[in-house]
Order: structure tokens, then sequence, then C-alpha cells
């Protein structure tokens, strides 16, 4: 699970609650609790997503945004290290033996390369499979990002429209001056409902797909390099190598250092 998602909205909504204690004492809360202003912010702004989106994306956006939050991806470290112990046994018993590893493997996309492998695909046609469903991953991210990016640019807008509906409202009761104060803080909120709704949850929710995008299709992309390596009947050394270009130069720098220890304490 990532935590640091939910941990960051939960964050920022204690800190401004905390910030309007302060300012007002509690009862100032209680200012800032309009129901109208509330549906005109999300109800707009959704219904602006769904002239945009078809329903089933929009419906769909909610998986995957649950899947960014509660799916925790194999870093590729671990991958890496997997697909090695493969090379090995394909080296050593061939591939067929991989048949027998396809059922403890939790990775679905891992486990669909290895099946395709033990079937006799070549080189060609596992980039050519493998590589579409990256794709389709691609896509699928893509759209959720545009979604969340388009829900973030609409809640201010319509965050602005409400404050403007307020302001008719209260300059259609000028006659008398103390609703003028009401009137404008309820004009107000809406602005405030549309920032926040923009910059607390669709924009960085936004980033966190693109970035979990990038991510997964890194791992994959491993995964790929490292089954085709596998077909071709590389080395595990070799296959080490080439799935090495996947990691940063920090994290190959601290494996290389670990093994160097490793071979000083085995002389000793």
């Amino acid at each position: 699970m990532d935590i640091a998602t939910p941990a960051g909205m939960l964050l920022g909504m204690i800190l401004l609650i905390v910030s309007i204690v302060l300012a007002g004492g509690v009862s100032g809360i209680g200012s800032f609790i309009d129901i109208p202003s509330l549906m005109i912010v999300v109800g707009g702004t959704l219904a602006a997503t769904l002239v945009r989106y078809p329903l089933a994306n929009v419906i769909g956006l909610i998986g995957i945004i649950m899947k960014t939050i509660f799916i925790k991806l194999n870093s590729p470290q671990e991958e890496m290290q997997r697909l090695i112990e493969y090379s090995k046994i394909a080296r050593r018993e061939g591939l067929l033996a991989l048949e027998n590893q396809v059922a403890n493997v939790k990775n679905a996309f891992l486990a669909k390369g290895i099946q395709l492998l033990v079937d006799g695909t070549d080189a060609d046609g596992l980039r050519l499979i493998l590589g579409s469903e990256i794709d389709k991953v691609r896509q699928r991210h893509t759209l959720g990002k545009g979604i969340m990016e388009s829900m973030g640019a609409a809640a201010p807008a319509f965050g602005m429209l409400g404050t403007l509906i307020g302001l008719v409202l209260m300059l259609q009761s000028l006659e008398d001056p103390s609703k003028i104060g009401g009137g404008m803080a309820t004009a107000l909120i809406t602005t405030f409902y549309g920032v926040l709704l923009a910059n607390l949850f669709c924009l960085p929710m936004g980033g966190k797909l693109d970035l979990r995008s990038k991510e997964e299709a890194l791992v994959k992309e491993l995964v790929l390099e490292g089954i085709v390596a596998i077909q071709s009947g590389d080395a595990p050394n070799l296959v080490e190598e080439k799935l090495k270009s996947f990691l940063a130069p920090k994290e190959r720098k601290e494996k290389k250092l670990e093994e160097l220890k490793e071979k000083i304490r085995d002389k000793q």
C-alpha cells in the first residue's frame, strides 16, 4: 500500500482545519460548510468530466486510483534477481523446467511471459505480445491522468462560477446591509472548495498516476528484456548485466559495493 497518498491528503486536511480553528475558533469551521457551494463545485466538476469522457472511463478511474494506492509493485531489483534465477534454471534444466515456476509467480505479467517462453514463442513474438500489453498499461494510466487533470482544471472554474452566482444573489439584497457580509462569505466559499478539490486531490492524484505508470512500465520492460534474454540462451551473468541498465546508477553501485564486501569477508 502506498501510504504517502492518503497520508498527504489527510495531513493537508488536518492542517487546514487546525488553521481555521486557530484563526476563528471551533465555531469558525461552520463558516466553511456550505452545501449549495459544495454541490456547485463537486457536481459541476463531475458533470464536466462526464461531458468530456465516456462514463465507462470515469467509472474505471476509481479502480485505477484504488490500484495506485493499495497495490504495491515489486521493485526492479526484486524482479531482476528473480529473472536471474530463472535464467540459471533454464541454462541448467532447459526452458521447459520454468513451467513449474509459473504457479509460484504472483506477478501476472511475469507469469504470462514465462508461459509464452515455455510454449516456444520466439523473441519477436515475446516483444510483440508483451510490448503490446505494456502499451495498454500506459494508455490506461495516461487516460486516468488526463481525467484527473481535467477535473483539476474544472474544479476552480466551477468555484469561480459559484462565486459569481453568490455575488449576483448578494447584489439583489443590497437594501439590507446585514446580509452583505454573509452573502460575500457564501460567494467566496465556492472558490475555496474549487481550489481545495483541485490542489489537494485531483492534480496530485494525476501526478501520482503518472509516476506509478512510469514505475510499472519500467518493471514490465525489465521483465520483457529478461524473458527475451532467457529465450536467447544468455548466461545468467549476461542477463544480469542487461537488466542492470534499468536500475539507477546509485542502485548499481550499492550492489557492486555489497558484492565486494562479501568477497572480502569470504577471503578472511
